[in-house]
């Protein structure tokens, strides 16, 4: 899901600089519940290492306000975490990274097991991210699914351990399943299957995410919905599985139907809410922004199944110890309830739903993740109505949409030659 920066969020980092370096001096005072002496004489200052859309100011003033922990966001694209993460470890305290990038940066050993036991709430984490299930029942696990790169054998391993231990890959930060975006008043019949993506009915008025590792893969649920072919596995293609996708996706092109390939947050709002594009590849808070401005945009269930992703937060191996005690503190915050019940707002799942229910109000909760028609308008965090008292979210309950889960974001064994291959088609 979640890639690139927007000019949306960059004048948010802006607001953050000042209204966090406040909220932290003005709850200096709290600091005593931090172990060392240190902590109570000035803020603790984290580097937050992410994509700018997993980047929150108001849950960074909160902290501030709670904890009295400075949050300083670093905002870089999807890639560039990857490369930070890689090549400098200690530019950063604390990094939101995808699940899928887990492969890439677990070898490098710049990247610290968590300690299980120093999370409150661990094992209150959701069970599709703990064991790839929901309400019991196994979900698609194509990709990388989180439940497969979740644990390590210790805090120093460069390797996955094949079962639960004592040490976390990743804290849960947000997750969803992913598909596609439609204008339901500018279509004429039913959109139920992803082949929809490439149905020459929408020629020149679709469009396709332009991150090869994810676009390809929406690719692939519309092409294997098409009936053209059967992939092993959608989130790891064999050399021919990649060949015959680009070959399909270029033959799509050269006939017109695609009228964009998106690769900012921004764009992809501003096509859908401009009429431009009909159907596309879209993320749910992209679906949220073009309601806010009261355009009809549906995220709209598909009878194959989502794409998913997750993300989470990581510890560099370098970081200092005091440092590495606020980020332990943060988390635990952070899977206290307040930004769980923020981020729901905004259409992602959290962590823990215990105590994201316990900050939600109850028409809330019932809207978000039990599939009922809302009592009361439903209003993002920033107090924008989303959705009209009476209607029902787009896929209906967690447990029908996580439920419905075909695959996972996630890095190929052969992503070199998709991304080469992929560059040819945005070529053609």
């Amino acid at each position: 899901m979640m890639t690139d920066t927007t000019n949306q969020r960059f004048s948010r980092r802006t607001l953050l600089k000042g209204s966090a370096a406040l909220a932290g001096v003005a709850a200096a005072g709290k600091l005593s519940t931090f172990p060392t002496p240190a902590l109570a004489q000035e803020p603790v200052t984290l580097r937050y290492l992410s994509t700018a859309v997993n980047q929150s100011p108001a849950i960074a003033a909160k902290a501030g306000e709670d904890l009295g922990i400075n949050i300083e966001y670093i905002a870089v694209t999807t890639d560039d975490v990857a490369k930070r993460v890689i090549t400098q470890p200690n530019s950063f305290d604390l990094v939101d990274t995808e699940y899928f990038a887990l492969p890439k940066l677990l070898p490098s050993g710049n990247i610290m097991g968590l300690d299980a036991s120093k999370i409150k709430l661990a094992d209150k984490i959701a069970s599709v991210i703990r064991n790839g299930t929901v309400d019991g029942k196994k979900v698609g696990l194509d990709g990388t699914a989180p439940a497969e790169v979740l644990y390590l054998p210790s805090e120093q391993a460069t390797e996955f351990a094949g079962e639960e231990t004592g040490f976390l890959t990743l804290i849960p930060t947000t997750y969803n399943a992913d598909t596609l975006g439609i204008r339901p008043d500018l279509i004429d019949g039913p959109v139920d299957s992803w082949a929809a993506l490439l149905d020459p009915k929408f020629k020149g008025k679709a469009a396709i995410l332009n991150i090869p590792s994810i676009g390809i893969m929406d690719a692939a649920m519309a092409i294997e919905a098409r009936g053209d072919m059967t992939y092993g596995d959608k989130g790891n293609m064999t050399r021919e599985e990649i060949d015959a996708t680009i070959a399909a996706l270029i033959e799509a092109k050269r006939a017109g139907q695609f009228r964009a390939f998106w690769t900012d947050f921004n764009e992809s709002v501003n096509l859908m809410a401009s009429g431009e594009v009909v159907i596309q590849s879209m993320w749910s808070p992209a679906v949220t922004a073009v309601r806010t401005q009261g355009i009809p945009c549906k995220y709209q269930p598909l009878k194959e199944g989502y794409r998913a992703w997750a993300s989470g937060f990581g510890l560099p191996v370098a970081i200092a110890d005091r440092e590495k005690d606020a980020a332990y503190e943060f988390i635990n915050w952070f899977l206290s309830g307040w930004a769980g019940a923020h981020l729901s707002r905004q259409g992602y799942y959290p962590a823990v739903l215990e105590t994201t229910k316990e900050e939600l109000e109850p028409y809330e909760w019932a809207y978000w993740y039990e599939g009922q028609p809302a009592e009361q308008d439903i209003k993002s965090p920033d107090g924008k109505v989303l959705e009209k008292a009476g209607a029902t979210r787009d896929g209906g309950s967690y447990d029908e949409r996580m439920g419905s889960v075909a695959c996972w974001n996630a890095v190929m064994d052969e992503n070199i030659y998709m991304i080469r291959k992929w560059n040819e088609f945005i070529a053609a």
